[in-house]
């Protein structure tokens, strides 16, 4: 999942085994504050990519064996030792700063095909990681865990369509907003309401459809990994019925995750395994 799922799922939650949540946690910090170069804080668009260059010489000094000579540390020496620890590949971490990158530089995505292929980089590595840490990272894993974090990533894209255009970002496929005949620079507009209620519709749908395509992971995988991500799984499900609840209308009310959720998440979790989603 992309970092800003972090925010809807916990990382270093009591399903994770001890061992593991040091390397989680320094997944985390990178990816958390490679993302707040990008995009907070007052910086040009000019600073904030010499500042995620900085964190791409970071991970080659990773690579060398050298990391403690410079940069910014100690948070790359962590990420270090779990690098080392768990012998994780340095191809997802560089992924997510290429993905950090483009969130600098693009503020449009002209198809559907476009969107995956930044979400391949922004959301589908962490998952990739996560599998590596439980030494499950092999091809059909891979290839579910990256149509789970696509979908987790869309669905985050969903539910922050009125954050995203205050930044002056959509993500949103463009061809799909035309199909619909919605201009970009009028998503809310009160008359544009029973398009975008069809389109936003298409989406949630073409969403679920990829997040159940990836579930069998969920189910195949045992012990605690398992159950953490069929919570995952049903807590993107559960999302996208919340924004079906408000009628689509993200923009009057974001669709999130309370606490009564949880509980419906964590019933329909233990269910899924038994029904075979």
């Amino acid at each position: 999942m992309s970092v800003d799922h972090y925010e809807n799922f916990p990382v270093a939650s009591i399903l994770m085994p001890r061992r593991l949540r040091p390397a989680v946690e320094a997944i985390y910090a990178f990816a958390r504050s490679a993302d707040d170069i990008a995009d907070e804080g007052d910086a040009t668009p000019e600073q904030r990519l010499a500042g995620l260059s900085a964190y791409e010489e970071a991970l080659g000094r990773i690579e060398r064996g050298a990391v403690g000579s410079n940069g910014p540390e100690p948070m790359f020496e962590r990420l270090a030792a779990a690098i080392e620890r768990h012998q994780l590949p340095l191809r997802p971490f560089y992924d997510l700063l290429s993905a950090f990158k483009q969130d600098v530089e693009v503020s449009r995505y002209a198809d559907y095909a476009t969107l995956l292929d930044y979400c391949a980089r922004s959301a589908n590595p962490v998952g990739r990681l996560m599998l590596h840490l439980y030494g499950a990272a092999d091809e059909q894993n891979i290839r579910d865990s990256d149509a789970i974090c696509s979908a987790l990533q869309i669905i985050n894209f969903l539910q922050d369509v009125a954050i995203d255009e205050h930044k002056e970002r959509i993500y949103l496929p463009m061809e799909d907003l035309t199909r619909y005949a919605l201009s970009p620079a009028h998503l809310s507009r009160p008359d544009n309401k029973a398009k975008w209620r069809a389109m936003m519709k298409f989406q949630v749908e073409r969403a679920r459809a990829l997040m159940l395509q990836g579930a069998p992971l969920a189910c195949r995988l045992k012990g605690r990994i398992g159950l953490e991500l069929r919570m995952v799984v049903q807590g993107g499900l559960r999302i996208l019925e919340a924004i079906e609840e408000v009628d689509y209308d993200v923009f009057l009310r974001r669709p999130k995750l309370e606490k009564r959720d949880w509980f419906k998440v964590f019933w329909r979790a233990l269910r899924m395994r038994r029904t075979s989603l």
